[in-house]
């Protein structure tokens, strides 16, 4: 049978999409290594904050190489998926704790509403279909705040805190439930956080509404780090079953969430499926809105909540008490 002209064609371009996604696989592998390293350092931590983007491209590349029958491909492939994998294992599924037979539950709703977003009637469906005990809205623009009564129906007791941010138009933090919340005004340095002892199903729980700033080079590098050992510290010298929700701006297994988790008092609720930009399908986002919780608290599931017309998609996560562990 005499060659074709497109026969003569097909290894070149066959090569030619091997090495192109050979080459695709660098960033994914860039991430792997960064999130694994341990390295601080700001470009590192930057790297690092997108495993979930990078394990979508690493397992396109698989099912492409795949279909290609290109067999070192596809194997360099696999390794990096497992890379990627691995590197964000300790995001995607961290412990949950032990749920304590019987135990009543907690449900928290968590969302950065974005301080331009006015779309009040979004974020009011958002938050009554969650059928949360406690709501801790941070990033709250004038026109929700305004509309709090609308927006919190259902959830009469409420602690509002201004952000640091004092200029017109500046936002709110707020933390409302069906049982009564009390204030207990956090001090932690250049941290925009809203606190409250709220009374629950469980008993009392210490909340936090935390909103992180931005990371380097969007920010200066020492901020977030100051405000995460501020966060410990509080935690540490509160007592009690605390949560701790809201925009961290790093995901939980980066520099940030790693300072966070070091004294085992904050411990981050799985963060898969992403949570920003909502313009990308959930699971190819990453989950810088976190929710934290003590060892006295187990959880029991995390979701993504309805949209609210904010570019960050709401957490609503459901806990129990924790059967006490032995002390080692």
């Amino acid at each position: 049978m005499q060659e074709t002209v497109e026969d003569r064609a097909r290894p070149p371009v066959r090569m030619l999409a091997s090495v192109a996604l050979a080459l695709l696989l660098t960033p994914p592998l860039a991430v792997a290594v960064a999130a694994l390293s341990g390295i601080g350092h700001r470009w590192i931590d930057l790297v690092a904050q997108f495993t979930g983007p990078a394990l979508i491209i690493a397992v396109a590349i698989v099912a492409a190489a795949a279909a290609m029958r290109a067999r070192a491909l596809l194997m360099a492939a696999v390794v990096v998926s497992a890379l990627v994998l691995f590197a964000g294992s300790a995001q995607w599924a961290p412990p949950r704790g032990t749920a304590e037979p019987g135990s009543a539950t907690l449900t928290l709703y968590s969302a950065n509403l974005h301080r331009d977003n006015e779309d009040v009637a979004a974020i009011r469906r958002s938050v009554q279909a969650s059928g949360a005990d406690l709501v801790v809205l941070i990033e709250v623009g004038p026109v929700p705040a305004s509309a709090l009564d609308r927006i919190l129906a259902g959830y009469p007791h409420r602690v509002i805190r201004p952000s640091l941010d004092r200029a017109p138009g500046a936002t709110r933090s707020v933390i409302a439930g069906r049982r009564p919340v009390a204030d207990v005004r956090p001090r932690i340095r250049a941290l925009s956080v809203v606190g409250a002892r709220a009374e629950t199903a469980l008993g009392p729980v210490t909340v936090a509404g935390v909103h992180m700033t931005r990371p380097w080079p969007y920010q200066i590098q020492w901020e977030q780090i100051r405000q995460a050992e501020g966060l410990v510290d509080w935690a540490a010298a509160t007592p009690g079953p605390l949560l701790a929700a809201g925009d961290f701006n790093s995901v939980s297994s980066a520099r940030i969430g790693s300072q966070l988790k070091a004294n085992g008092r904050l411990i981050p609720a799985p963060g898969w499926p992403g949570t920003w930009p909502s313009e990308l399908p959930p699971f190819a986002g990453i989950t810088i809105d976190q929710v934290y919780r003590s060892p006295e608290l187990a959880l029991v599931e995390r979701r993504l909540g309805r949209d609210t017309g904010s570019d960050h998609r709401p957490v609503i996560t459901r806990f129990v008490r924790a059967t006490p562990q032995p002390a080692p």
